[in-house]
C-alpha cells in the first residue's frame, strides 16, 4: 500500500525529492481533483510542477492548501493508521436500527455519505475521534418513531437540511464557533424525521459519550 502523506514541509529546503515523493503528491492531487478541491486546469498545472520538482520543499508548496481526509476534531497532521483506515472506504455506509440500537464511536471512517435508517430504534454517532473522508460529509436520515444522536467535536460545522414531520430536530447544543469559517469540516444532515427526533451536540473528547 502506498503512503499518500505529502512530503514534510519542515524538511530542509535543499533535500532532494525522490520519484516516490513525486508519486505521492500526484496521488494527493488526483484526490483533490476528484472531490472538487482543484479544477482540471489547476490539477494539470500542479501535476506538471510535481514531476518537475527537484526538492521536497517544492513538492510541499503544491499540497500546502490540500488535505486528504480530515480528522473531525482538527485539521492537523494525519494520525498513525489513517491511510489504512481510508483504504477501507467504499464511499457510503448504511446504518440500520429496527427495534434496536446501532452506534459508531472511537476511531472510525465517516464515508462521504452515511445512510441512517431508523424504525422504532436509535442510532448514536460519535464523531469526536472519527476521520472524515472529505471536508463535507452527508448524513442521510430516515427516522421513524426513533431517534438519532450525533456528537461532533468543536470546530466542526453542522448544516441541517432535513425535514421534520411531527418530529423534533435539536441543534441548539452545537457550538457555533468556527461555523462560518471557510473550509471548516462540515456534517450535512439531510432526509426526514417522522414522529422521531434528531439531536446534535458539540462535545470535547474528554466529555462522556453520546
Amino acid at each position: 500500500m502506498n503512503d499518500t502523506a505529502p512530503p514534510d514541509r519542515t524538511a530542509a529546503p535543499a533535500l532532494r525529492a525522490s520519484d516516490a515523493d513525486r508519486d505521492r503528491v500526484a496521488e494527493l492531487l488526483a484526490g483533490a481533483l476528484t472531490d472538487g478541491r482543484l479544477t482540471q486546469d489547476e490539477h494539470t498545472e500542479r501535476l506538471e510542477s510535481a514531476y518537475a520538482a527537484k526538492t521536497l520543499a517544492e513538492l510541499a508548496e503544491l499540497t500546502a492548501d490540500l488535505q486528504q481526509g480530515t480528522p473531525a476534531g482538527a485539521a492537523s497532521a494525519s494520525l498513525p493508521g489513517d491511510h489504512e483506515l481510508r483504504a477501507t472506504g467504499t464511499g457510503h455506509e448504511n446504518i440500520v436500527a429496527v427495534l434496536g440500537t446501532a452506534s459508531r464511536s472511537g476511531r472510525w471512517l465517516v464515508e462521504p455519505r452515511t445512510n441512517a435508517s431508523i424504525l422504532c430504534g436509535s442510532v448514536e454517532l460519535d464523531l469526536r475521534k472519527a476521520l472524515l473522508s472529505q471536508r463535507e460529509v452527508v448524513l442521510q436520515c430516515a427516522v421513524i418513531l426513533g431517534s438519532l444522536s450525533v456528537v461532533v467535536p468543536p470546530g466542526v460545522r453542522v448544516v441541517d437540511r432535513s425535514s421534520a414531520i411531527l418530529a423534533a430536530t435539536d441543534l441548539s447544543k452545537v457550538d457555533g464557533t468556527g461555523a462560518d469559517a471557510s473550509g471548516a469540516p462540515t456534517v450535512s444532515i439531510r432526509g426526514v424525521s417522522i414522529l422521531g427526533s434528531i439531536d446534535v451536540r458539540t462535545a470535547d473528547i474528554s466529555t462522556g459519550g453520546a
